[in-house]
């Protein structure tokens, strides 16, 4: 297994995305497209998820496609996004076609970033109008850190930020990981640089730094945020032929990438959610083997990319937090 050419969830050909920052909000949308409906799925552990449209993406329901797929700040408010990026959709004569319409379908999954020094006095909903502009913004190649729906995220201790990477299986099938990480619980091992998914970095992709010589205590750290001001929402792309069940399934092995990658995960306070989407461009050789290492890729590339998202982070004004580059990058 290697990385892709770009080491980013677009390396999966024929997906695009899109992101949107307000800089005075300290939120963000990110939007994963293509050019065509695709297969999706998703599976949730986190304890306090924010979600739309999820139950359509189960195998048992009529629509298996979707138009897109969208990662926002913003807690419930930042629901809207998905408006947004349906109205744009439907501009462009996209959508399932439903009693001579075409409803768009929009899938999307939110985290909070309310209390994180950015402004709200808004008084219409900006998360609308940032769908709608990511959606437009879509393409191949695209920023992580302090970027899109990783905006305003922050981890234990540090800024988080959108992450993204990408690995090419020795069968050519290709997985891609997009995170917003805005964890609970922390990326980084104790009050050092190294990050928790050192065994899973690829060519120094976040540093090199490996695992320190020594762990810190085991017992867990009482919660660093308020209950419901977390959650880690995430994507993960293959170009192999999945159907619905399939991909709920590798919805599901990602989520293991995210438990390498931040101590603790999944918790009652975090709303974690993984979605699950395939083009269907190759065909599966083995109907067992194959899925099985599409589940270790992905989490692979889950976990590399929550700790690229944090360790691109770039400072702004007002933040509660520091940046990784700020406290540890210099002479790294």
């Amino acid at each position: 297994m290697r990385k892709g050419p770009a080491n980013l969830i677009t390396d999966v050909e024929g997906l695009l995305v899109g992101n949107v920052s307000d800089a005075r909000l300290k939120s963000g949308v990110s939007v994963l497209t293509a050019e065509r409906p695709f297969i999706a799925a998703v599976h949730v552990m986190g304890g306090a998820p924010g979600t739309r449209e999820t139950d359509l993406v189960a195998p048992d329901r009529l629509v298996q496609k979707v138009d897109a797929l969208v990662l926002s700040g913003g807690s419930a408010f930042g629901l809207e996004a998905a408006g947004g990026v349906a109205q744009a959709l439907r501009a462009a004569g996209r959508g399932f076609p439903a009693g001579g319409y075409r409803v768009p379908i929009v899938p999307a999954a939110i985290l909070f970033d309310l209390s994180n020094g950015g402004a709200q006095d808004w008084a219409e909903n900006p998360w609308h109008r940032m769908g709608a502009e990511a959606f437009s913004a879509a393409g191949r190649d695209f920023a992580l850190g302090s970027e899109g729906a990783g905006t305003g995220a922050m981890v234990r201790g540090l800024k988080g930020g959108l992450g993204s990477a990408s690995a090419v299986l020795d069968t050519g099938h290709k997985v891609g990981a997009l995170a917003a990480v805005n964890a609970m619980g922390a990326v980084t091992v104790g009050d050092g640089p190294h990050f928790w998914a050192a065994p899973w970095e690829l060519e120094d992709e976040f540093g090199g730094l490996g695992l320190p010589a020594a762990f810190p205590a085991t017992e867990c750290p009482l919660p660093g945020k308020g209950a419901g001001r977390a959650t880690t929402i995430a994507i993960v792309a293959t170009d192999a032929a999945l159907d619905q069940a399939q991909l709920a399934r590798l919805a599901v092995a990602a989520h293991d990438g995210m438990a390498r990658a931040i101590v603790p995960s999944h918790s009652l306070l975090d709303g974690d959610l993984v979605f699950a989407a395939s083009t269907g461009a190759r065909p599966l050789g083995d109907t067992v083997a194959d899925p099985f290492m599409l589940g270790h890729a992905a989490a692979s590339c889950l976990a590399r990319a929550i700790a690229r998202g944090v360790h691109a982070a770039s400072p702004a004004a007002e933040d509660l937090l520091p940046c990784w580059q700020a406290r540890f990058g210099q002479g790294r």
